[in-house]
């Protein structure tokens, strides 16, 4: 922990919000988790002498590509992509049936155009979208505009053992942010809680049009999992998730290398062009098995390849990787080291299908994990043109063949990290160009 990370107190945070005895970064998070005035409160308690939040030149000035995030945020020395490190997810609906009203939509668009003008697009500010389900576009009576090599279709069970609840709401609105005062104002803003947000006037809430049915946060910050994991759901004890881990499961992931580019998961003609589909799955993580049964190289084998292991590729967490995890050299070999190891790797089942014809990833993942209801979980937002791409490579995690290779490997034991997560939710959505992101018709018009 860095001397910007000690607590300066233990006074309680603003409205009661109790932050005795945490660390400055676990008491932030904490407020984010809460939310609200209490959770407001308490981050200003604790950013008291902090630089002022950098202020916003208006939607115009901003990318057309809401998810036009990888110029605006943090990199590490390898140049990977480091996503916000503050994350609130909002899912909203209309609360009656049929299409918006020209006013819903007027008060979606004040609401967000707002957030443009209060706060720069960047880490340092705040990130955010608005994505719309196939639920949402089916209360018109028009078909959605999307060219052919472009799905959006209703979520489903992508293997036999998927429970999930699927979200089905309206809208989607996710907040980033490494600032959480910058995040819980501009939410609160958002939910008609507050009439201004950064100094600048918001004239209505996406409330207004809108009702909130669930709000999900996470965070993405090295060191955050091992310090939140003690008294998680989900994590054995004692505490057995390494200090510098970005994730629970102990290993560096989203690696540039193995990432999509922005553009390659643009929509690339008609209305809704430099969009994007977007998924975002919510995986509860149990982990006793994780660290009490598997060695180093057995999570190394189960996360990456047996090759990883067998070549000693992975040190510590994984960041000795750099901006590629090396997985493409053992694409070919998943069957081969079912038979010869008895397990084989999420990587590189996955990475199979997360190709295309010239060996170009097809999903820009931006992942980040939860300790929402005090249960260790992962928030799994996926970008991609179009959602039959992220269906192809979720389903390729399922290792059938590796299944069929020996009896060592089962649906969900020796097969990549499937013993150990558990799907919890599961919604698709569009996300518009910036141009449409206010509850857009299925045609593009303006409704």
């Amino acid at each position: 922990m860095t001397d910007a990370d000690a607590s300066e107190g233990d006074e309680p945070g603003g409205d009661g919000l109790a932050t005795d005895g945490l660390s400055r970064r676990d008491a932030l998070k904490a407020a984010v988790a809460v939310g609200g005035a209490a959770g407001l409160a308490a981050c200003v308690d604790r950013l008291d002498g902090e630089e002022p939040i950098p202020a916003g030149d208006g939607a115009d000035a901003h990318p057309d590509r809401q998810f036009g995030w990888n110029d605006h945020i943090r990199t590490d020395d390898a140049g990977n992509w480091l996503v916000p490190r503050h994350q609130t997810l909002l899912y909203l609906s209309l609360p009656e049936d049929g299409p918006p009203s020209d006013d819903d939509r007027g008060a979606v668009a004040a609401a967000l155009d707002a957030l443009d003008r209060a706060y720069a697009w960047s880490h340092e500010g705040l990130l955010h979208s608005a994505g719309y389900s196939p639920q949402y576009f089916a209360r018109f009576e028009g078909s959605l505009a999307l060219p052919e090599d472009v799905s959006l279709p209703e979520p489903g069970p992508l293997a036999d053992y998927e429970t999930p609840e699927f979200d089905t709401q309206d809208v989607l609105v996710h907040l980033a942010s490494d600032r959480p005062d910058a995040l819980l104002a501009a939410e609160e803003a958002l939910l008609g809680e507050r009439e201004e947000a950064n100094g600048v006037s918001v004239p209505s809430a996406l409330t207004d049009a809108l009702a909130l049915d669930d709000r999900r946060t996470g965070f993405f910050d090295p060191g955050m999992p091992h310090e939140k994991a003690d008294g998680l759901s989900g994590v054995p004890d004692p505490n057995p998730i390494p200090e510098d881990a970005p994730l629970f499961m102990g290993f560096a992931a989203g690696f540039r290398g193995n990432q999509a580019t922005e553009d390659s998961v643009a929509i690339g003609e008609g209305p809704f062009a430099e969009g994007t589909t977007k998924s975002v799955g919510n995986w509860r993580q149990r982990l006793d098995d994780w660290y009490g049964e598997q060695d180093f190289d057995q999570q190394v084998m189960e996360m990456f390849s047996p090759g990883h292991a067998a070549e000693n590729l992975v040190e510590g967490v994984g960041t000795n990787l750099g901006d590629d995890s090396g997985i493409d050299r053992f694409l070919d070999t998943v069957v081969d080291d079912a038979e010869e190891y008895g397990r084989v790797g999420h990587a590189q089942k996955a990475a199979r299908d997360n190709r295309d014809a010239d060996g170009n990833p097809l999903l820009l993942r931006r992942h980040f994990e939860s300790a929402d209801d005090d249960i260790a979980s992962l928030h799994f937002p996926s970008l991609q043109r179009s959602i039959d791409q992220f269906e192809t490579v979720r389903r390729s995690m399922n290792g059938v063949d590796a299944t069929e290779a020996t009896p060592a490997v089962r649906q969900r034991v020796n097969n990549g990290i499937l013993e150990y997560i558990f799907l919890r939710h599961r919604g698709y959505f569009l996300v518009p160009p910036r141009s449409l992101r206010a509850l857009p018709t299925p045609d593009g018009s303006e409704g």
